[in-house]
């Protein structure tokens, strides 16, 4: 469970990568892989909704996936959304990425040598990754339109869905810093992160919760 003592920064947190996006239909949707197999059930409900034609899982494996998904991200999200009755004909697998930036070259690479012309994608990810998705996408693929969908959960469903509040909260804290940390970069683009933001991000650091951090 979410203590209470943090649950407001938390909130913060959560409601600033929401980007509340009005999901239209798009050339492709492209599942981002993760520990969050509820990326691919969601996937499978924006295909059977009409949302996209096409399908593009991708992913390898991280630390945080290994043990789960031991043949890949992408290759279990495929497995997943067939079970769902998505068609194997519908789905491209993309088992290289290894990171955010991968995910989009790596998928952008796919479809051109499937001969795949894209104009708009939605991108379906974790509920927290959705700004640093979208940002990442504007800066690499800049002409094409995104979108980005998560399952509609609340953030205590969500927290109840993975089984771990702390990993849940470590993983906001990371991405809030992605957001300053990967513009900087050149991996994103730049985007405003509200003083609220920044200051329950920091208070969440001050708490300990550091392991997803970027050095």
């Amino acid at each position: 469970m979410l203590p209470d003592s943090l649950r407001a920064d938390v909130r913060t947190l959560w409601d600033y990568h929401d980007l509340g996006h009005e999901l239209r239909p798009s050339d492709v949707g492209i599942g981002l892989g993760s520990h969050d197999l509820g990326v691919a059930t969601h996937t499978a409900r924006l295909f059977h909704q009409g949302l996209f034609p096409l399908v593009v899982f991708t992913g390898a494996n991280a630390p945080t996936t290994i043990d789960r998904f031991p043949r890949g991200e992408a290759v279990h999200y495929r497995e997943h959304a067939l079970e769902l009755g998505v068609p194997d004909d519908v789905i491209l697998v993309e088992p290289a990425a290894r990171n955010t930036g991968d995910n989009i070259d790596l998928s952008r690479r796919l479809l051109a040598d499937e001969g795949v012309e894209v104009s708009s994608v939605l991108l379906v990810c974790k509920p927290y990754q959705q700004r640093r998705a979208y940002a990442t996408a504007r800066k690499r693929w800049p002409d094409v339109e995104v979108r980005c969908a998560s399952r509609p959960l609340s953030l205590d469903e969500y927290i109840e869905s993975i089984g771990d509040a702390g990993r849940v909260i470590d993983m906001l804290v990371g991405d809030t810093q992605r957001i300053t940390e990967y513009a900087r970069r050149g991996f994103a683009i730049a985007q405003d992160v509200p003083p609220t933001v920044s200051h329950a991000c920091a208070r969440l650091v001050d708490a300990g919760f550091t392991s997803r951090l970027v050095r």
